[in-house]
């Protein structure tokens, strides 16, 4: 990537992860402490030092916000791209230009860990021994995400639009993908499974899986249980910005791929960026920031079970973000704190949950319809609602990667085993994106097919549309068709009469075959 495609790239980045507002303490009701909300835009001084207390999360009431200050509030933390590209780019090249050797020496530096292949085909490992509890959690995850994804496949349509006019679109796989699966901070064999799983419905032909490997070499044995039982062929051993450029360049052992999923930090997500704009020639599933999740609840919600939603996010990372939307009156704030307290305390990554909780806010809504109206503009990577009769918003519901109805649907079901794929759109782009699916690993390919009557009646329009953009050989391309169509059409009404000039010339009048045919006959009185 050249200097100014570089920094055309961290222009747009920055554009589409604004500075972070900082968020101001609110409590509803008590207005001895009420400190303004942020202006537009937020303020550009860094954000405060982080409070290590599960009740950080400031509140507003949306009533008494502008639409501006309003709208300021779906503003993520910010991601510094400028500086991760500096580090990133340099890996980029360096496996570009050295492959499984700058492979190697990332992974020593920054995994620790020296490897003695870089890829190995899948099938030359043993199957990884499972104790049978965690077997059986796995096959009823795979079979739920499988018959999901599988449900997603659609039937060839041909459409005549015009007498002679059919048109169809037929899918087909993505030859060869990348899956990342993330091995830093936590293990992952979900992500294997909800990436490989409908790579293999759509039947890609080589898929790459890359994960950072343990301290001995070896790749964790849930995440090669599902990668075997899922059909990936290739294992990469390697993560962070090695494993996504390995990918995408190739090197000597790991296959090219022409699209690579899945979730990572902020060095895999710039790498993705990086190498979608650049000669590689790959494409990515979806720009990726930090999990984050909105909850609606409302006086019938259970404090326990929103609180355990708020922090099942909240314990990724502290770059999450979690949101809760108070709909209505008669919600039991103060418990419901209490609770993300009690249980942050008791978690093993409470210093992930309480810097995630210290750069997210309560809103309070009037109802319903402003409490989901806030969560459209949001647009979260993982919306519950937890309110009475929770169904009969769905039909409102815009902007979300996944949405989960009703008291006892909490989000865990959909990152592990509900069936829908846990890779999904974050930082907003839900407005614009989908989570993963099939379609995902498929390209479709549109097939067109015209009769001469389907070209004698739509080359005419054709035609003229050609002359009015001024694209001669367009218009040509049809009308040459149409007159060899003519021509043909005045043959055959000819050809009974084409052998007349050569009888006449071969003959006399007295040296005419006897009886005359018909078509003679009429030319012989001419």
């Amino acid at each position: 990537m050249d200097a100014q495609l570089l920094n055309r790239t961290i222009n747009l980045i920055n554009k589409q992860f604004p500075p972070p507002i900082v968020s101001y303490s609110r409590r509803r009701n008590n207005n001895n402490n009420y400190t303004p909300p942020p202006p537009a835009g937020g303020y550009t001084r860094s954000r405060p030092n982080i409070i290590l207390s599960c009740r950080a999360m400031k509140s507003y009431s949306l009533s008494e916000l502008t639409p501006i200050q309003v709208d300021a509030l779906k503003s993520r933390p910010r991601i510094d791209f400028t500086s991760i590209f500096s580090i990133v780019q340099p890996i980029v090249d360096d496996v570009r230009t050295r492959g499984d050797s700058a492979v190697t020496d990332y992974t020593v530096k920054f995994d620790k860990v020296k490897l003695d292949k870089v890829v190995e085909n899948i099938s030359d490992i043993p199957d990884p021994e499972l104790d049978a509890p965690i077997k059986e959690a796995f096959d009823v995850a795979y079979d739920n995400i499988y018959a999901f994804h599988l449900a997603q496949k659609t039937t060839e349509k041909v459409v005549e639009n015009m007498k002679g006019v059919k048109c169809k679109r037929v899918a087909r796989s993505i030859g060869s993908v990348g899956l990342y699966v993330p091995g830093g901070t936590a293990v992952l064999p979900s992500t294997a499974l909800m990436l490989s799983i409908p790579a293999q419905i759509a039947g890609c032909k080589t898929v790459v899986l890359a994960t950072p490997p343990s301290q001995d070499g070896s790749i964790c044995k849930e995440v090669l249980y599902c990668a075997k039982k899922a059909g990936v062929t290739h294992i990469l051993k390697a993560g962070g910005a090695q494993a996504i450029s390995a990918m995408a360049w190739g090197t000597e052992s790991c296959p090219k791929v022409e699209k690579i999923f899945g979730p990572g930090n902020q060095y895999v997500t710039a790498a993705k960026m990086i190498l979608q704009n650049s000669e590689a020639m790959v494409s990515i599933d979806m720009p990726a920031g930090p999990s984050e999740v909105l909850v609606i609840a409302d006086e019938h919600a259970s404090p326990v079970h929103v609180a355990a939603d708020l922090l099942s996010q909240a314990e990724h990372g502290p770059d999450s973000q979690v949101v809760l939307v108070v709909a209505g009156d008669g919600v039991d704030i103060q418990a419901i704190e209490n609770e993300v307290s009690k249980q942050c305390q008791n978690l093993d990554r409470k210093e992930f949950a309480l810097k995630a909780l210290s750069h997210s806010f309560i809103v309070f809504a009037r109802d319903m319809i402003e409490a989901v109206t806030f969560s459209n503009m949001y647009a979260p990577e993982h919306l519950i609602i937890n309110v009475k009769d929770a169904e009969n918003w769905e039909s409102f519901i815009e902007n979300a990667g996944s949405v989960f109805l009703g008291p006892w649907t909490p989000e865990s079901v959909g990152d592990y085993a509900s069936g829908t794929n846990h890779v999904l759109p974050t930082y907003g782009y839900a407005r614009m994106y989908s989570g993963v699916s099939l379609d995902s690993f498929l390209k479709y390919i549109t097939v067109q097919s015209l009769t001469e009557e389907g070209l004698r009646k739509l080359g005419p329009y054709v035609e003229k549309m050609a002359e009015i953009e001024g694209l001669e050989a367009h218009k040509r391309a049809v009308t040459f068709r149409l007159q060899d169509i003519e021509a043909k059409q005045v043959f055959l009404f000819l050809s009974p009469y084409m052998i007349v000039p050569v009888v006449f010339c071969s003959f006399s009048n007295k040296e005419l075959p006897q009886p005359l045919p018909s078509s003679l006959i009429l030319y012989h009185h001419h």
